[in-house]
């Protein structure tokens, strides 16, 4: 559909997706711009984003399941075929393996004969969130900022449509940030990225201005419909200040507020799952409806992803909402709607003095480098979630069909075979077969010379950017390019968040208290409850909430962080003498990751330890955990915290019983 003079231009439409293999979602990429998609957002698989093969131990029941496995240039081409690259504007969702998923994208580009300085697009590449949230993170801040940098300095000089940052506070949010915390959060990111930028000398004085108005944002959009439309705003006022203030920026173009968005995936129910479509359509308003803050591009959930993988209708509906407020409604022939509004206006002073405040405060202890090293913002975010979630079970926050309105009708769009998208096992097999026939027929020779130039690059504090091209046309997989600079830059474990002292605070904690003091007695000493991350999944909100509650419960908590193998977890068992394990994987890997720890406390004779299990399980990988002797499965359905943790010193209880009779 082409514009009319007197209309904007719509925003970019994307849905996030990716799956399986490359070929499957090539195929779904292309089925999706057939149906009026403008962009590509690229989701990768999670051994992908962490620099792993999909043949690496910790790699195993993760291949395609968040995300299309990226291990080497033959699979970006296989993504990418049919689709010319001087026309696409592609996002890709990806941090501490940024600069080698954007090489591979320009070998794939230079193989098209695309001309770089037409390419258009976006890499999240922005680090300091992974420390805080999704965990993707893989070296320490220091290496991991030199690495952006890089990214940035090469693509003004060599991608100059390129936005090679996207500082991103959508995931912030999903990790409990209050607005006021996403606002002062990622404004502190994105002041670190450009001192860093800044310090390294790496783009010229008179080209800094230029480079400042290449940094975007990806910015989340909650349900709290008026503050996440005063949001928008303070983020565009906020970012004026910063950039003129700051960094001297006097070209007004270089200051703008340039933001992708998705809406908020944490507020999506798995319970009535067909109320997200209300919530998905209010939020897209958010960023969408006042003209002066508007989103460049949007991608939207499907209604139905905390059940799993959307189907590719479930996606098309999303695009719809898109594609329906753009070309339907009359929109985009007005001015902004909320100019002169007083409420607005009091609203968005109101987040901004806020705001400015608690970036002060990250600011004093060094930015937000230092506040990541600390634990200051994680302990905020963490406090933060928590506070939302009891809100929730105690019902100060109303979740229509979770906590209130709970009586419904029975989904016809979310039951049946084939209700959402799964992964079939032979995905990962087919995956690593074509690793070993992509490694045996590349010249090695020549992919050792390139290692070699990247090993020096890093360790010379050159910039990795040509010699990651190099790596990606040599035939370099993910995973040699991740261990070169693991060699590098060593590796980083990020601090939980989760402290050892119980709140004082202990509201309607009292029963459980008592009961985890009973057990206990018999037990002979504390309750002690192991709370684990298996594989690579980085989503820890979860498990954080589950071991403070537990901790706030009167238990001795083990919790060690994200991203161990199923081996860490039993030697800590064992180690800790535990007497429940609770596993958190929200990635979709749960049956073998489960099944290989439970096949290792067997072997390592603690099978007598129950094992509860957490994440986005659907009812029949649900029942068969229970089958292999599961002694629980929670899914988002089970928000009380207070009764999982019941239930966790139940099934304790039982197994003394057990152990008595």
């Amino acid at each position: 559909m082409t514009d009319t003079p007197d209309r904007d231009r719509p925003w970019i439409f994307r849905t996030y997706a990716g799956h399986s293999t490359a070929a499957e979602s090539n195929r779904l990429y292309r089925g999706n711009l057939a149906k009026g998609q403008t962009g590509l957002s690229i989701a990768f698989d999670l051994p992908t984003q962490t620099g792993y093969d999909s043949d690496h131990v910790l790699a195993r029941g993760e291949v395609g399941k968040v995300g299309v496995p990226i291990s080497h240039l033959g699979d970006m081409q296989a993504l990418l075929d049919g689709i010319p690259l001087e026309k696409m504007n592609t996002s890709m969702t990806i941090n501490a393996t940024a600069a080698w998923l954007l090489a591979l994208y320009v070998a794939a580009a230079d193989a098209q004969g695309a001309d770089r300085s037409k390419l258009t697009g976006t890499t999240q590449n922005d680090i300091i969130k992974e420390y805080l949230s999704r965990g993707t993170y893989v070296f320490p801040p220091a290496p991991s900022l030199k690495l952006t940098t890089d990214v940035i300095a090469w693509t003004c000089r060599e991608v100059p449509k390129w936005n090679p940052v996207n500082v991103c506070s959508y995931h912030l949010q999903e990790a409990g940030a209050t607005p006021v915390q996403e606002l002062a959060f990622a404004l502190a990111n994105a002041i670190a990225i450009l001192d860093s930028v800044k310090a390294s000398g790496a783009i010229p004085e008179d080209q800094f201005p230029e480079a400042v108005g290449r940094i975007s944002f990806f910015v989340n959009a909650g349900i709290r419909f008026v503050t996440e439309i005063c949001k928008m705003r303070a983020f565009t006022e906020l970012w004026d200040e910063i950039t003129a203030e700051r960094y001297g920026i006097e070209d007004a173009r270089y200051r703008r507020f340039r933001y992708g968005v998705q809406v908020n995936s944490l507020g999506l129910t798995e319970q009535q799952p067909e109320n997200n479509v209300t919530r998905i359509l209010i939020e897209m308003l958010a960023v969408t409806l006042s003209k002066g803050a508007r989103a460049r591009a949007v991608q939207l959930p499907a209604w139905n992803e905390a059940l799993g993988l959307p189907r590719p209708w479930d996606q098309q509906w999303s695009l719809r909402m898109q594609q329906i407020l753009a070309y339907e409604t009359d929109l985009l022939e007005y001015g902004d709607l909320f100019d002169g509004s007083t409420v607005v206006a009091a609203k968005v002073d109101e987040l901004k003095t806020a705001a400015r405040a608690e970036l002060e405060s990250v600011l004093a202890v060094g930015g937000a480098v230092e506040a990541v090293e600390s634990g200051y913002m994680k302990q905020a975010l963490v406090a933060s979630n928590t506070e939302r979630l009891e809100q929730i079970e105690r019902g100060g926050k109303m979740v229509v069909g979770v906590n209130a309105y709970t009586e419904t009708e029975p989904s016809p769009l979310s039951t049946g075979t084939g209700a959402v998208l799964t992964v079939p096992e032979w995905v990962e097999r087919d995956q690593i077969e074509r690793l070993n026939a992509w490694r045996e027929q590349r010249d090695e020779a020549a992919a050792e010379a390139a290692l070699a130039d990247l090993r020096r690059a890093a360790n010379e504090g050159r910039n990795v950017m040509e010699a990651s091209v190099a790596c990606a046309k040599a035939g370099v997989t993910t995973g040699e390019w991740g261990w070169a600079l693991r060699q590098s830059f060593g590796e980083f474990r990020a601090p939980t968040g989760v402290g050892r002292a119980p709140r004082n605070d202990t509201e309607g904690l009292d029963e459980i208290r008592a009961e985890v003091d009973r057990v206990s007695k018999r037990l002979g000493r504390k309750l002690a409850f192991l709370v684990g991350k298996p594989g690579l999944d980085g989503h820890s909100n979860g498990a954080e909430q589950i071991a403070v509650r537990a901790r706030d419960s009167g238990m001795d908590v083990v919790y060690e962080g994200i991203r161990l193998t199923p081996a860490e977890i039993v030697e800590a068992a064992k180690e800790d003498k535990v007497h429940i394990i609770g596993l958190s994987v929200l990635s979709g890997s749960h049956v073998p990751l489960v099944t290989e720890v439970m096949e290792r406390m067997r072997a390592a004779g603690i099978d007598d330890v129950p094992v509860v299990v957490g994440g986005i399980i659907p009812p029949e990988d649900a029942e068969a955990l229970k089958q292999a002797g599961v002694a629980g499965v929670y899914t988002p359905k089970d928000f009380r915290l207070n009764d999982i943790m019941t239930d966790v010193v139940r099934i304790v209880d039982e197994g003394i019983e057990k152990e008595v009779a």
